[in-house]
């Protein structure tokens, strides 16, 4: 005899649970750390993540125009060595501190320091370079903009641009009838045409493209000169200002050496009337400086404004 034993729904939920693995437990989702294996290994030749130093080039920078200096001075001393009346460069060199310990002193207006002088000289390169810009770059401007004031002025230019920058000081004296004024008419005269020729190329190579937006825009003359040329033309106007204040430079010290009074040029002829060599020395390397330091920041002013660094 078979005994059947029923169970109720309930029952057999419950031992069905019961009979069932035990699902596990959900885990929360913490992330173990994993170290990756390049972390683990040495950095190679030291790098941190920053570049590495190019010696190479820090060279290049630095030493090797030290070493063309020191060939300059060893060559100097070596042809100086048995002469008597040419200055070696230690000599020239104690001068130099004698004269720079007091640069700016004053007994009279023909006898001032060496700073006094420089000082004079750059604010009469000052006066006249910005003169030639203020004249100079718009010119340019409207040279490169419309071709008939080309063809009317382009003559001009060549047959003027060429003149010895001393042919023009005689000039000035006749028309100003004092040495300043004329050796600042000598400045504007000869540095205004390298701003005006490299201005005027300038806007001749602004793409046609950007002349034809501004025709579809029907932009007026004023903004296309602020908005279109300007920007395009303003690396050659800056190379054209380079070269100019290279070239004021120059003349302020072959002009002052004919007109007197105090400045750099003046300082250098006064001191071969009385024969002193060594001021002369100086006041070259001085000039030199000084035009190098107005040439570098004339660079930095142009890599401000170019494209390739923006």
């Amino acid at each position: 005899m078979v005994s059947a034993v029923f169970h109720s729904p309930l029952e057999t939920a419950a031992e069905a649970k019961a009979a069932a693995p035990k699902a596990a437990r959900p885990v929360s989702p913490v992330a173990t750390p994993v170290t990756p294996l390049d972390t683990l290994r040495p950095a190679a030749n030291g790098a941190t993540g920053r570049p590495p130093i190019d010696w190479g080039g820090w060279a290049l920078k630095i030493l090797a125009p030290l070493a063309g200096i020191a060939l300059l001075v060893g060559l100097w001393a070596l042809l100086t060595i048995k002469a008597s009346s040419f200055p070696t460069p230690a000599a020239t060199f104690q001068e130099a501190l004698k004269i720079f310990a007091d640069p700016f002193y004053s007994k009279g207006p023909n006898d001032q320091g060496i700073g006094w002088n420089i000082l004079f000289s750059l604010k009469r390169v000052a006066i006249g370079f910005g003169m030639a810009a203020a004249v100079g770059i718009p010119l340019g401007f409207m040279i490169g903009r419309f071709a008939v004031l080309n063809s009317m002025i382009a003559p001009l230019i060549s047959l003027l641009r060429p003149v010895s920058p001393l042919a023009w000081l005689p000039i000035g004296l006749l028309v100003f009838k004092a040495a300043n004024p004329a050796a600042i008419w000598t400045i504007f005269i000869c540095s205004i045409w390298p701003m005006i020729i490299n201005t005027a190329v300038g806007v001749q190579r602004v793409p046609d493209d950007y002349m034809n937006v501004a025709r579809v825009l029907n932009l007026s003359e004023w903004k296309v000169m602020t908005r279109i040329l300007l920007p395009a033309v303003l690396p050659y106007m800056l190379t054209g200002v380079r070269l100019s204040v290279g070239t004021a430079w120059l003349v302020i010290v072959a002009a002052e050496m004919l007109t007197g009074g105090v400045g750099i040029g003046f300082w250098v002829w006064d001191e071969w009337n009385n024969l002193n060599v060594t001021h002369i020395l100086i006041a070259i390397f001085v000039i030199g400086t000084v035009g190098l330091l107005l040439e570098w920041m004339l660079i930095g002013i142009a890599k401000r404004f170019s494209y390739d660094n923006a």
